[in-house]
């Protein structure tokens, strides 16, 4: 009953498409397997080949995502990274729909919570004291900044190059706020 290949994970990839749509524009308690269905030009039965329900469609969509950030974190040279190689791994195309889904307004803090356990602490390259009593304050505060800052930018869908936004995630960590109130 197995179908080839290549037109089941087309299927499966239309059903993550359209789910990773709606997300971005609503709450998950508000998406139906129907709509899924309906909006991906098959019916219920076929999205049950798929997934059991919504939520295991969800946590599909962000298992690959961080898989996808895991394999490009193993294929870095080096072996210490900073956040910013992080957000350059999401910093995709093909990864686009499914961030704005995940880090938009209706996307869920576990998955938050799961991609900064990703990114391991022991692997980032910061400046911070180790063994220090506040440490875990700084790397919250680096991670998530960093993290917020990447949402911000999706949200006002790349208003500046990748380079420009990797430019001033780095300026704001070194130098803060103030030199850009020079100018």
């Amino acid at each position: 009953m197995k179908k080839q290949p290549q037109i089941t994970e087309k299927t499966r990839q239309k059903f993550v498409e359209v789910f990773c749509e709606l997300y971005s524009q609503k709450p998950i308690e508000k998406i139906s397997v129907q709509e899924i269905a309906n909006k991906s030009g098959y019916n219920r039965s076929t999205f049950y080949q798929y997934f059991t329900d919504i939520y295991e469609l969800l946590d599909s969509v962000e298992n690959d995502l961080l898989n996808d950030i895991k394999k490009e974190m193993a294929n870095k040279e080096l072996s210490m990274h900073t956040v910013q190689d992080t957000l350059y791994c999401l910093d995709k195309r093909e990864h686009l729909l499914v961030l704005n889904a995940l880090l938009g307004d209706y996307g869920s803090a576990r998955f938050l919570k799961r991609l900064k356990k990703e990114i391991t602490l022991d692997q980032l390259e910061l400046n911070v004291p180790q063994n220090h009593s506040l440490t875990p304050y700084f790397i919250e505060f680096y991670l998530t900044t960093s993290l917020s800052l990447f949402r911000l930018w999706l949200q006002r869908q790349k208003d500046l190059s990748s380079e420009e936004f990797f430019k001033i995630v780095e300026n704001l960590y070194s130098r803060g706020i103030t030199p850009y109130f020079k100018e």
